[in-house]
């Protein structure tokens, strides 16, 4: 990935963000059932975004941004040195997805090769979400995957 992706002009995520989100975060530290642990945290948030936001939530939606935190916190708990956060921000038209990790190393796309064993997650996560941008920040870097939501 590049150093930061820039959204185009036409972009529904660009202006100015609604101030009032619903937020959930947690710090995970790679023990066994981490990855769990931060699925059950995404289903939760789901869960009162659709009953305290009215956010449609169809199951294809729902097991795409499952998938989603499993692989970028699979990822995380893999290549990073230290602990990371997963988190989640959303409001009726969007969801958010965002783990910080202490590896300063973007992911790298590869090129689609049912043959290749390993190196598929970033490609999921590309083919789930309507966004992605991965950048270093000055904890390591961040990754973002994006949802637009049914209105």
């Amino acid at each position: 990935m590049n150093e930061q992706a820039t959204s185009r002009p036409d972009d529904p995520f660009q202006g100015s963000p609604s101030t009032e989100v619903l937020l959930a975060a947690e710090v995970f530290d790679g023990e066994p059932g981490c990855i769990a642990q931060a699925r059950a945290l995404a289903d939760r948030f789901l869960a009162r975004l659709a009953a305290e936001w009215l956010a449609v939530l169809g199951e294809h939606t729902r097991s795409d941004l499952m998938l989603a935190v499993s692989e970028l916190v699979t990822n995380a708990d893999r290549y990073s040195h230290g602990p990371y956060l997963l988190e989640l921000e959303g409001d009726a038209r969007r969801i958010s997805v965002t783990v910080y990790d202490s590896s300063t190393a973007l992911p790298v796309l590869y090129s689609p090769d049912p043959a290749r064993l390993g190196g598929h997650g970033m490609e999921i996560v590309v083919a789930l979400c309507d966004r992605l941008t991965a950048e270093r920040v000055p904890v390591g870097k961040r990754i973002r995957a994006e949802f637009m939501l049914s209105t």
